[in-house]
Parts: structure tokens; sequence; C-alpha cells
């Protein structure tokens, strides 16, 4: 944890207090001490720093300073999803790089299972973003979607929900290496294990996606998309 994150309902008169998994790293990681100046930041809010007032037990209260500004996302994501267990892991790096809305859809080649995995509820999910943003040292929350209906999703809201010009499709076949920048927020779509359908590429080209490969070789999911994503990093 590089910035410990606090729910707005876990601050009160400017005091934030734990007693999970972040008063353990803090104790024990840290080794936290009353006194000491911490990194620190509200979900969705500001970030900044807290100096810890008080140690109970395995219980931490820390008198917290918000006053900058978080890192904002830089891009959205269309995502035909793997497995749970490969999206279990995949979702706290997502939040870590900066993906603002993540919309997972109905492709062809996604596992019909898929839908009714437990980790598409908020509670499950939401945990996974956290530890991103605390990784990543920033607190604006990922927002997860579900439409199943891919083709419906194009056609009827995708243009409305994402209003950018800089679209790609990773898909064997397309340009290698950095993609030439167009104007606006990156919108990537990334298929399911076993990739898009020519169909579905052909769709999301005539809503404006250009193609883009990672080469010959073939990779899991969460492989692609991590590679894709710092190809196309901004410039600090």
């Amino acid at each position: 944890m590089n910035r410990i994150l606090f729910d707005s309902s876990e601050i009160a008169d400017g005091i934030a207090t734990c007693s999970d998994a972040r008063a353990a790293h803090i104790l024990s990681v840290l080794h936290g001490e009353v006194g000491q100046i911490l990194k620190t930041g509200e979900l969705d809010g500001r970030i900044g720093t807290g100096e810890i007032v008080s140690i109970e037990g395995r219980s931490v209260g820390i008198r917290v300073s918000h006053t900058e500004e978080s890192l904002r996302p830089w891009c959205d994501l269309v995502l035909a999803p793997p497995r749970p267990r490969v999206m279990k892991r995949l979702l706290p790096q997502l939040a870590s790089l900066g993906v603002g809305t993540i919309v997972l859809v109905g492709a062809k080649k996604v596992e019909k299972d898929f839908w009714g995995a437990t980790l598409l509820k908020e509670e499950n999910f939401r945990p996974l973003f956290v530890d991103g943003l605390m990784q990543a040292g920033t607190s604006v929350m990922p927002r997860l979607e579900v439409r199943r209906n891919f083709r419906r999703f194009v056609g009827d809201e995708l243009d409305g929900l994402f209003p950018t010009a800089n679209r790609i499709v990773g898909h064997p076949g397309g340009a290698q290496g950095p993609s030439a920048r167009r104007e606006g927020r990156l919108l990537l779509a990334v298929g399911p294990e076993g990739g898009w359908t020519d169909d579905e590429v052909e769709l999301l080209e005539s809503h404006g996606f250009s193609r883009h490969s990672l080469g010959s070789r073939i990779l899991r999911t969460d492989t692609a998309l991590i590679a894709l994503l710092s190809r196309h990093l901004p410039a600090a």
C-alpha cells in the first residue's frame, strides 16, 4: 500500500479509523507509531497526509488532511471478460493503471457461466479496485458496468457513453508499435481469451476503432491488456 485510502464514512471530525488489513499494514509493515505521518486519501476524493494519533489494539486512528487532487483516469475499456480468476487478478491492475470506466460485454467467445460469477457483485469487485488504487497512490474509483448484448451495446450506447475519436481494438493483423495519437481520451476494446470474431471486429471498426496488434504470439487477456495499456500511457 503506497497510500492508505478511506471511505468518507470512516472519517469523522477529521479522524480516520481502521482496524482491518490497512491497520495491519500500518502496524506490521510501516511499523506505525503515534505521531508518524502517512500518505492517505479519501476514496473518490482528495489525497494528502495523515498523522497517527491513536493505536488501540489493532485499531489505528489517523488525523487526515486531504487538500490535493488525485490523478484522474486517462482511459476507458470495453472488455469481453476472461475467466473469473483472471478477472480477479486483472481488476486491481486496471485501477492502478488509471482506467476509468470498464464495460464488460457479452462477446461470442465469452464463457456463458461468467455472468453468474460472484465477482460481478460490487461488494466483491470494489475491494479489488481499492487495492489497486492504494498501490498507485490515487483515489478515483473505476466504474464497472455490464452489457451482455455486445451488438446492442455497440450500436445503441457506445458512442453516447464514450464520445471520443481515440479508439483502439486489440486484434491480430492490426498495426504494431505505438498507435498514432488521436484526439480525445483513449477507449480500448479487448476481446476474450478466444479473441474477437471477425464480425465483432468489423462492428467495432464501423464505430471508429482501429486495429492494434501485439504481434504473432497468442497472449492471455490480462497480459495483452496490460501490454496495450502500457504502450499508450500518457506522458507524466
